[in-house]
């Protein structure tokens, strides 16, 4: 009788561990408030990690926080803009950043523009993707705490180096071809601005104006109060439903121009609204378009 049983469990794991973004027990929320990160500033095991320029931060930081630049994060890769760094390079960057698979890390930036929100919240993503299971982001910002009045240090932290071997979970992510098979199937989320999902604008960089073929239309701008903080988990799982559906297993793939902007409702499906089947396509309209045979509209 314990054969089945033992079988039966074997084959959950191995099916949780398909899933891109598993939901794994928390012990911090996935968005904290200035107040809750001022009360736990000072706790051993968290790390607050401070995406701006260097300049910024030096001129003044949340005390405590570690430096650590954006583009640690995303880089230039076979062409194409804000993808992951090698395995090898990014478990430097958090080894030196003193933070390990059990850190609390929060993940700190500016908050003033829709790009400055992506850009925490594809770090966020990016820590995800590493196996750090409690990932934070500061909701508003470094400007939110300033605001407020809250401390500010110019001190410059060095962490103490830690082991941190990336174990990748490369489910989060798909590719090209994975997307043109996927095309018909599944739940398409383009996450650009109207102007662009509906081909009156591009970036520069893009080869052509237009979107995935049968993509719906969810911009970030949505995501956010004026203040740049994010909107009540209601009032997020109602603009979520209303472009995907409210089903959590239902599988979705979301793009924008260079898989940076998507990942605000990226973390934001997985991890405050317990969507299960969300995976990014990293490469989106930057690699997309360059290829005339993949099916795009208008």
């Amino acid at each position: 009788m314990k054969r089945p049983v033992l079988h039966t469990i074997a084959v959950f794991i191995f099916l949780m561990l398909l899933l891109p973004f598993t939901s794994l027990a928390r012990d911090i929320e996935p968005i904290v408030s200035t107040d809750w990160l001022q009360q736990h500033a000072s706790d051993p095991k968290l790390v607050i990690v401070d995406i701006r320029k260097v300049e910024e931060f030096k001129t003044g930081h949340i005390p405590n926080a570690v430096n650590v630049v954006y583009g640690s994060f995303a880089i230039m890769k076979a062409g194409l803009r804000n993808e992951m760094p090698h395995a090898d390079d990014l478990s430097d960057v958090l080894s030196s950043a003193g933070i390990g698979a059990d850190s609390h890390v929060v993940v700190v930036g500016n908050a003033d523009t829709v790009p400055n929100r992506t850009d925490i919240s594809r770090v966020a993503i990016t820590l995800r993707y590493a196996g750090v299971t409690n990932v934070a982001i500061l909701d508003g910002g470094y400007g939110k705490w300033l605001a407020e009045k809250k401390p500010v240090a110019t001190d410059i932290v060095k962490p103490k180096p830690v082991k941190h071997d990336i174990k990748a979970n490369e489910a989060m992510f798909v590719k090209k071809d994975y997307v043109l098979g996927a095309i018909g199937k599944v739940t398409m989320i383009d996450t650009r601005e109207p102007e662009f999902y509906e081909g009156k604008k591009k970036m520069d960089f893009v080869a052509k104006p237009g979107r995935i073929k049968g993509a719906v239309n969810l911009p970030p701008s949505q995501a956010y109060t004026k203040d740049g903080t994010f909107k009540t988990r209601a009032e997020l799982a109602a603009l979520v439903a209303k472009a995907a559906g409210s089903d959590p297993a239902k599988e979705i793939i979301l793009y924008c121009d260079t898989g940076k902007v998507c990942s605000s409702w990226g973390y934001v499906m997985t991890e405050l609204l317990g969507y299960k089947n969300v995976r990014i396509y990293d490469g989106s309209t930057e690699e997309w378009m360059k290829d005339p045979k993949a099916p795009a509209e208008p």
